[in-house]
This record gives C-alpha cells, structure tokens and sequence, in this order.
C-alpha cells in the first residue's frame, strides 16, 4: 500500500511583542513626548517674549495667536497629498523637525544680537506650524506602516498619552526656564526639543512597508482625499464629531480663565494645576483603553466616550458654591475629561485608518486636521463675541450643549451597531450542531466592524 506523504499545517506567526518593548516604538514615543514638551514651553515663553520685551500690540498678539493654526488651512491639504506619494516618511519627519528646530533656534539668537521684532515672531509661528502639518500627516501614515494592525489601538494610546504627559510638565518647565532664564532664553528649550525629537527618529530601524500612491496632480489629489472623507458614511461622521467638539471646545477655552477667576474665584495658581488634571487623566486614559479595547472594540468605546465630553464644560457652567467645593469639582471632572478626551482619539485615529485605503491615509488625515484644526479660529472667536453679549456664564452652558451635539454624529453612523434580522429558522443537519447565537452575531457582524 502505498503512503503519501502529508504537508503539516502551517504554524501561525508569533504574535508581535509588546509595544513597550519594541525598542523602536520606545524611540517613537519618547521623540514625540520631548517634541510636544518643548511646544508646550514656546506656548507660554513665545507670548511673554512678544508682551514683555516687545511691548506687542493687541493686533499683534492676535495675529501671533492666529500664526499657530493658520498653517493647517494653508497647507494642510496639500500636505496629505505630498504624504501620499511618498514611499518613506520617516525622512520627511526628521526633516521636518530639524527646521523646526532651526526656526526656534533663531528667536533667542535674534534677541541676543538685536533684531528680534513681533514680524520675526510671526514667521517663526508660521514656519513651525507648517512642518507640524507636514509632521502630522507623515507620522499618521508611518504609524500604519509600521506598526502591526493587532497592536494600532495601543500605538495611538500611547502617542496620545505624550500629549498628557506634555501637559503635565510642559507649564511646570516654561516657568522654570522664563524665571531663571528669560522668555526668548527658554525658546530655546523647544528648539533642543525638535534636534532631540530628529536624532532620536534618525535611529528608528524599522522599515516602512508602504505603496505609493500614483499621484494626478495636486489638485485632483487634493479633491479625491476629500471626496473620500465626505462621501464615506463613518469617516463623514467622524469628521463632523470632530468639528463639532473643536468649534465648541475652542469657545469654552476663550472664556475659561476670565470665567474662573472673575466668577468662581479660584486663584490664578490653581487654574494651572486643574488645567494639569487633563493631562493626568490622559495618562490614566491611555492606559484602560488599551484594555477596554480589546475586550468591547474601538466602536463601542467611542459610542460611551462621546456622551462625556460635555460633561466638564456644564460641571463649570453650573457651579455656584465655595472655592473648595468648586475646586473639587473641577478636579474630579478634569481628570475624567482628560481620559475621555484619549480615549475618544486614540479609538477615532485607529477606526479612520481602518476605514481608509492605503493610498488616502495622508490625504484622509489632512482633510480631518484641515477641517477641526482651522475650525479652532471660528470656536475661540465665536467665544469671545458671544460672551461679550450674553456675560460668561450663558457661554459656557451654550459650549456644553453645542458638544452634546457630537453624540448624533457618532450614535447616527454606521458606527453604531445595528441589531441583525433573525433568519428564519431552518432545521439544521444531523451532521452539523447549529452554531451558538453569539457566534452567529459576531461572524454576521465582523465584516462591517473590520473591512
């Protein structure tokens, strides 16, 4: 008789390590952190460089407020459909950080040879908000490529977890370095920050698996990135939650300090620490999602997450009561927030690029931050205005119902799960037991939740 020989089953791949101990995801994470630390020192030491040793103007404080986001409505398309076409990003990002550093580097070394001015200010702001949108497009695309689909969810956790961590030391550090070394002297943090942030990409080893998309021109490149966002039901709806949560959330930030120290009372010095809340919160965010992920998916945690956001804004639309009871209150809500606020785009970063071909994950990406990052102006304005009509209070109450509106957006999309019909039932074959009802909802419903 004769044998054949049978081929053994393949064994399946060994699941990739934990992030936390993949070395080059540690370098990732760590450039980032110094990167985001050093902006948030320039968010405090650029404005007292300008108010303090260049007596700025109202006019020019506003227009040096405006530099930041300005980039993203100028570039941030275009930006996507350049990251599009390229088949590694990781240079780009490193570039980009070097001409950061180099345009932070310059105002101190202005200042000390005389020349620094409000003009020159101004182009610094412009030139590090545009390869910031140069970065953000980059790094988005490069995560995908880089990091396994199992662990994304993770990937984002932890690199939103950099901006809690920033948040946290980030002030605490300005002051430091404004006090013992003056404003434009602690610029130079920042410009440390990005040399930093580029050496430590500089020694990533990991090669990038990505396909270059075939590119049309700029214009229909730009046109198909957001055709696909607008006509695509799920990252429609993301889009619009996160207009929506900007617009607003920049409105309640316009009036947040005058609301706290001229209608609850809370000293100056406590508005630091409950603004650090968030950033602790972050932390502790970035840390359940990974978990709660796993087990209820990126869908439903952003379905739960949305109904919170409001949350804090109305907590201080409606205190009334002594300095201690409104500061634990802020408190507790804060720190809620800021785990919300992770959770919310660590689950939005990873669905988008789940719903987004390879070929428009640049594109996909700066239509999203062209639209909440440019919406920023309009929120913060629309603030301001108001306020000065309807007083401080009525404000904030119209800021928590105005993001309460960013559950429709989200509980409205395919986003949320839809109960399946039941089949007729059918007798099933002696062979064969039918399967369980919670395995057929789970098959019936993979295909939708992980195209």
């Amino acid at each position: 008789m004769k044998r054949t020989l049978q081929t053994p089953p393949a064994s399946p791949e060994p699941a990739p390590p934990p992030l936390r101990r993949q070395r080059d995801y540690r370098l990732l994470w760590t450039s980032r952190t110094i990167s985001i630390t050093g902006s948030e020192v320039s968010k405090l030491a650029i404005p007292l460089t300008a108010v303090t040793l260049l007596t700025a103007s109202p006019t020019e404080m506003g227009l040096l407020t405006a530099a930041a986001p300005l980039p993203a409505l100028l570039f941030g398309l275009q930006a996507g459909a350049i990251v599009d076409r390229l088949v590694r990003h990781r240079p780009l990002m490193i570039a980009c950080e070097l001409v950061a550093c180099a345009a932070a580097a310059s105002v101190p070394l202005a200042w000390l040879l005389g020349l620094l001015s409000v003009p020159w200010l101004l182009v610094v702001a412009l030139v590090i908000g545009t390869t910031a949108v140069l970065f953000k497009s980059a790094n988005f695309s490069y995560i995908a490529g880089t990091v396994p689909t199992t662990q994304r969810v993770e990937a984002m956790a932890g690199l939103q977890a950099c901006h809690s961590v920033a948040s946290v030391g980030g002030p605490s550090l300005a002051g430091l370095l404004v006090q013992f070394f003056t404003a434009p002297l602690a610029v130079l943090a920042e410009a440390m920050s990005f040399l930093a942030s580029a050496l430590l990409l500089r020694s990533i080893r990991t090669e990038e698996r990505n396909e270059p998309a075939p590119s049309r021109g700029m214009w229909r490149d730009v046109t198909e990135g957001l055709r696909s966002v607008l006509t695509h039901p799920t990252l429609r709806a993301l889009l619009g939650a996160g207009v929506t949560i900007n617009f607003f959330a920049m409105a309640y930030v316009a009036v947040y300090i005058l609301y706290m120290v001229n209608t609850l009372g809370i000293p100056k010095g406590l508005i630091g620490a409950l603004i650090a809340m968030g950033g602790v919160g972050g932390l502790m965010g970035a840390w359940l999602t990974t978990r709660l992920t796993k087990r209820y998916g990126e869908n439903r945690i952003l379905l739960v997450t949305v109904i919170f956001f409001p949350i804090e804004v109305l907590t201080a639309g409606l205190l009334k009561g002594p300095l201690w009871w409104n500061v634990t209150a802020m408190t507790i809500v804060g720190l809620m927030t800021g785990g919300v606020v992770v959770a919310f785009s660590t689950c939005l970063g990873v669905i988008t690029l789940r719903e987004t071909p390879q070929e428009l994950r640049g594109r996909v990406n700066a239509t999203m931050t062209f639209a909440v990052q440019g919406v920023l102006a309009l929120g913060g304005l629309a603030g301001g205005v108001v306020a000065d009509q309807i007083g401080l209070r009525p404000v904030i109450l119209l800021c928590a119902a105005g993001m309460a509106l960013t559950t429709f957006w989200i509980w409205l999309s395919p986003l949320r799960p839809r109960t399946p019909e039941r089949p007729h039932p059918t007798p099933a074959p002696a062979t064969s037991p039918a399967p369980h009802a919670l395995t057929r909802h789970l098959m019936s419903t993979k295909r939708h939740l992980w195209p």
